[in-house]
């Protein structure tokens, strides 16, 4: 919109329309191909590691420099051909959402994510002041709020800072051993001995986590869930605030299942219940669940987790041993309580409804 208002009247000006399209340009135009690389990277189009070189910061700094340089130029400064330089302005802005987005590893998309959507409040916004819509300022500025009081709480979640998580290229697996990764022995089990562990335990806490999303497995889920609480088993499901790959994903999923919402409790309400449950069961979870985030030497170090380990019998669906976004092992899988339930999670979820079916 923005740039259709310059397109109609290159000769805006300095002023104050002059600068809001420039605004609404330069964010509308990093919003929309930053958006793109964070799709490559969940979509795993791209490699979901951070891509970085030799000063990037730097060069980030000095394109951004340079674009409102440009800016400038395309509203009458230093005499140039205004049209051109919009145009210039238009492809720098593109270039540096790109720039600025792939150094950012998978593992914090959900933040990125919820950032990008606060930038397309705010170019809403800055598109409102050009065309002088108020309903488009207010809406624009709810979402540009809404999306930056969440980014703080997704970056509360993940116990970093918004700068970390934007320059600090975390989230991948550029210091980690790859090859090593799934190596150690692991306990596998069946559809009828995981019945078993979930039909005869007094107390289950869900753990869901975006492999549930891919496989769209909540309904079965929730099957599960009813089929363990006929048996008088205690069912609860924890939710972590930055599990799967958008914010407030897991409670969306589950609320479509008609998962009451009284069985769902965050990370602090949940994590002191782990010690005294009989079973946890993971579902598609990986990076949210990892003890290594305990170690101070782990590139996840800091980072709350859900301590299902403390719990007396871990099982974790799961297609693979693969990592998670952040790209490194998880100690869970190898741990002498844990059983790994390999399988597509819908798939397996039917299998095991029809074992707990048949439990005496």
């Amino acid at each position: 919109m923005a740039i259709a208002e310059f397109l109609h009247n290159p000769a805006v000006g300095v002023g104050t329309t002059g600068i809001t399209i420039l605004l609404g340009t330069l964010i509308g135009g990093v919003t929309f191909s930053g958006s793109f690389v964070a799709f490559a990277k969940l979509q795993e189009l791209m490699t979901g590691d951070p891509i970085t070189y030799p000063g990037q910061n730097a060069v980030n700094a000095v394109l951004f420099v340079g674009t409102l340089a440009v800016g400038a130029g395309a509203l009458g400064a230093f005499g140039a051909e205004p049209t051109t330089m919009f145009y210039v302005f238009t492809a720098a802005a593109l270039v540096l959402g790109v720039l600025l987005v792939i150094p950012i590893g998978g593992a914090d998309m959900p933040v990125v994510i919820s950032l990008l959507n606060s930038y397309s409040g705010l170019a809403a916004a800055a598109a409102g002041f050009v065309i002088g819509n108020m309903v488009l300022i207010i809406s624009g500025a709810l979402v540009g709020a809404s999306g930056l009081i969440l980014t703080k709480l997704m970056c509360k979640g993940m116990n970093r800072s918004l700068a970390n998580v934007a320059f600090g290229a975390f989230g991948g697996s550029a210091k980690v051993d790859r090859s090593q990764i799934g190596k150690r022995p692991v306990r596998s089990a069946d559809a009828e001995t995981v019945a078993a562990e979930l039909g005869y335990a007094n107390s289950v806490i869900v753990v869901p986590g975006y492999g549930l999303a891919v496989a769209q497995a909540q309904h079965e889920l929730k099957k599960i869930a009813d089929l363990l609480e006929e048996r008088g088993v205690d069912v609860k499901f924890a939710i972590h605030p930055v599990a799967g790959r958008m914010p407030g994903h897991m409670n969306v999923l589950l609320a479509e299942a008609d998962v009451p919402y009284d069985k769902l409790y965050d990370l602090d309400e949940i994590n002191n219940d782990f010690p005294n449950t009989d079973v946890v069961l993971v579902v598609g979870a990986n990076d949210v669940v990892n003890p290594a985030a305990r170690d101070p030497n782990s590139v996840i170090a800091g980072m709350p987790i859900l301590d299902v380990d403390k719990a007396r019998r871990v099982i974790v669906m799961k297609r693979s041993l693969s990592p998670g976004f952040a790209g490194i092992d998880n100690d869970l899988f190898y741990m002498d309580h844990t059983l790994m339930f390999f399988g597509d999670a819908k798939e397996s979820m039917q299998e095991l409804i029809k074992e707990l079916r048949e439990l005496p």
